[in-house]
């Protein structure tokens, strides 16, 4: 989690230092579009990730008695 955190500071940094703002991003129809995206792409991978598991998990209760 500390590693993560000073990754991220560290990029912010670097987004900084090139006169980027994340703000102008976000905010802009574009990055909104992009991030809504991505969003729903995650949420997609989410469900199969949990139907797969789901799947397992009733496999292998109905193989183990009791």
């Amino acid at each position: 989690m500390v590693r993560f955190l000073i990754i991220l500071a560290v990029l912010i940094l670097a987004l900084s230092f090139f006169g980027i703002s994340i703000r102008a991003i976000v905010q802009s129809p574009t990055g909104h579009d992009n991030f809504t995206f991505v969003w729903e792409l995650i949420k997609t991978g989410w469900h199969i990730l949990a139907g797969w598991f789901h799947v397992i998990v009733v496999t292998i209760q109905s193989v183990i008695p009791g």
